[in-house]
């Protein structure tokens, strides 16, 4: 497939492929070699077994996992549903948490698209767009050609979906004898794992930075019972960080 051979006077690091089709399975191939792989299997296992105690099927589970395709969003919709919330509720619940998302596709596209590229290439990055793939993507496009990125980002995604979807069904299945703290425990490692990959790429002060305020925020509004504590402890501590970056630059 050429994965991982350099073009002949290029850069080192730069990986090609043969083809789109050898990227996408290269993308596939880098999925399941990624420590992200084993964090979708606990945490769909856990999601799995949480559909199954709300009574809901395991097709059910299946199609939200591709049409939702976000873990946090799958909770909420399982939970609500399961509780009997009204529908309405539970859109508008799923829809605030999924964007979230919105600045990751705004970050990714740049890397994925092309002057020739067309808007139903980046129809698929953006739908399969989860804090998985978005690590993994800004580690990994950067190393390939341009034009093979967009097939290379829909392979890394669908080998991440077909683990969810897989360990789903496992979850589903043997949720009869899963304590519920281990179903919670593997829920989990899908923020802490996003959290420890957010410190590894931390490379300017200016990020650390705003993920330590994030943090710091972040406990403090939870003990203060704020609502949208997460959301508030990720704009200020961004926010605060960057104005400290500026203020240190603007005294140099």
């Amino acid at each position: 497939m050429g994965h991982g051979q350099a073009m002949p006077g290029s850069n080192p690091s730069l990986l090609t492929f043969n083809s789109s089709a050898a990227a996408f399975f290269g993308g596939a191939r880098s999925a399941f070699m990624s420590v992200f792989f084993v964090v979708l299997a606990g945490t769909y296992v856990g999601l799995g077994a949480l559909a199954h105690d709300f009574g809901l099927s395991a097709f059910w589970l299946t199609l939200s996992t591709v049409l939702v395709w976000a873990a946090p969003a799958q909770v909420i919709l399982i939970s609500g549903i399961g509780t009997g919330a009204a529908l309405f509720e539970v859109a508008l619940a799923v829809t605030l948490s999924a964007i979230r998302l919105f600045p990751m596709v705004v970050a990714l596209l740049p890397l994925v698209r092309t002057r020739s590229t067309r808007l139903h290439d980046l129809l698929l990055p953006t739908h399969f767009t989860s804090v998985s793939m978005w690590v993994e993507s800004l580690r990994l496009l950067p190393m390939l050609p341009a034009e093979q990125r967009a097939a290379f980002c829909n392979g890394l995604s669908v080998g991440y979906m077909g683990a969810a979807v897989g360990f789903g069904f496992v979850g589903y299945y043997l949720a009869a004898g899963l304590p519920p703290l281990l179903a919670a425990t593997l829920l989990f490692l899908t923020p802490l794992s996003f959290l420890i990959s957010t410190a590894r790429n931390a490379r300017m002060m200016m990020d650390r930075l705003a993920l330590g305020i994030g943090l710091a925020l972040g406990a403090l509004l939870t003990i203060m019972h704020v609502e949208f504590d997460l959301m508030w402890a990720g704009v200020g501590g961004g926010t605060l960080a960057y104005a400290i970056h500026r203020l240190r630059e603007a005294r140099a």
